[in-house]
């Protein structure tokens, strides 16, 4: 049923701004009359749904992971209770607190009820269910096991903004210290430098050479301030702007890769998306070729995708999985490892859990290191500009003393 929202005034005269989710605008104007309303203005409220997805990380458009899982590990405890789909549709709308994803469910319900699949209901919103989902939900469906993909895949969208929230974290002191740091600096080159400036071409005595350059430095700022500006944005704009394109995007990742301490924690991140991943897929009954494109479309390092594009090259060609990962220099060697075991075994799918599972745990360890090495880093550079200029600023005081 469509879901309509409404303003009117209640018997005091309040405003009144609500929805309700009713089979035709008649039903609802009768509805809102009866609950004592006067309605003021009535129109249905549409689902949006035509941008497509773009990862794991960006799961929904304007709806929030969270509530993404929520509402996925409700449906499956619904369906577990064998209650049909388009109820537990129904159940879900009245449920749900986000405004979008009341739409959407509104649209599933309305869907299902006419006889479409929930996949294919489903693929209609890209923007709120990107292709792991739909595709899960579809293997789930085929194999009559919905309830259970449902709770892999709330479990999956948990541990992945699990993560993400896990690397911002990491670096939001950093950043934070970087961006006071820098403010600190300008304030004190722009403001304080030119008056202590005026103290010392006073006494027209020669000045270290420190001082020349700290007054340089704080009468450039003060005279192209905008210069620095507009090359700090300009900067920031050609780099992203080449980093776009296929060569610069190359350049870029292989960059990250090579890097100290980042570059391991890159790889570290791509491995264990692509074992839990690629799990979840093969163990919801996902066709390994679909579940190695899916996969493919996830992993955000261009090399890395690469690899696993020449992977799923050679399954469809009757050959291992293995082989092209190791060729690729970018999976460590106990990855494909135990890859290569699961392959033979044919527990690939637990082996896999496993790999995800001690890769989480790895970079757990790493962005805690990564945070514990940043900090003093950051410390010693704003010790050292601070030291910088308080040098700059004694030693001609000092001077000045001497002559007192």
């Amino acid at each position: 049923m469509p879901i309509f929202s409404y303003k009117g005034m209640d018997r005091t005269g309040k405003e009144i701004k609500s929805s309700i989710n009713i089979e035709s605008v008649v039903a609802a104007k009768a509805k809102i009359k009866s609950m004592g309303i006067m309605l003021i203005d009535i129109k249905e409220q549409k689902a949006q749904g035509t941008s497509s997805g773009s990862g794991i990380l960006n799961f929904g458009g304007s709806v929030g992971v969270e509530d993404l899982a929520m509402m996925t590990r409700q449906l499956a405890t619904l369906i577990k209770a064998k209650i049909q789909i388009v109820e537990a549709l129904s159940a879900l709308v009245d449920q749900v607190d986000n405004a979008t994803l009341r739409l959407v469910l509104a649209d599933l319900r309305q869907k299902v009820n006419e006889g479409a699949s929930l996949a294919k209901a489903l693929a209609d919103h890209p923007k709120v269910f990107n292709s792991v989902f739909i595709n899960m939900v579809e293997a789930g469906e085929a194999s009559g096991t919905l309830e259970i993909v449902l709770l892999r895949l709330a479990d999956f969208s948990e541990a992945q903004v699990k993560l993400r929230n896990k690397v911002k974290g990491a670096m939001t002191y950093p950043v934070i210290m970087a961006v006071f740091g820098f403010g600190m600096m300008n304030v004190i080159f722009i403001f304080v430098i030119p008056k202590m400036a005026k103290i010392f071409t006073s006494s027209k005595k020669e000045l270290p050479l420190i001082t020349k350059i700290c007054i340089g430095i704080s009468e450039f700022l003060q005279n192209y301030w905008w210069l620095v500006i507009a090359g700090i944005l300009g900067s920031i704009y050609l780099t992203l702007k080449y980093i776009n394109t296929p060569k610069g995007q190359s350049q870029w990742h292989a960059l990250q890769l090579k890097l100290p301490i980042l570059g391991m924690l890159v790889k570290m991140i791509n491995v264990s998306r692509f074992c839990s991943t690629l799990g979840t897929l093969l163990n919801s009954g996902v066709p390994i070729l679909t579940a190695l494109t899916i996969v493919k479309n996830l992993i955000p390092n261009v090399h890395m995708k690469e690899a696993v594009e020449k992977a799923r090259i050679s399954v469809s060609e009757g050959a291992t999985l293995t082989a092209p990962l190791v060729q690729s220099g970018h999976f460590p060697a106990l990855v494909t490892h135990m890859i290569r075991l699961g392959e033979k075994s044919g527990e690939l799918e637990p082996m896999l859990k496993i790999i995800s599972e001690n890769y989480e745990d790895q970079v757990e360890s790493k962005i805690g290191g990564l945070t514990s090495i940043l900090e003093p880093i950051m410390m010693i550079g704003l010790g050292t500009a601070v030291g910088f200029i308080v040098f700059a600023v004694v030693i001609p005081m000092m001077d000045l003393n001497k002559i007192n």
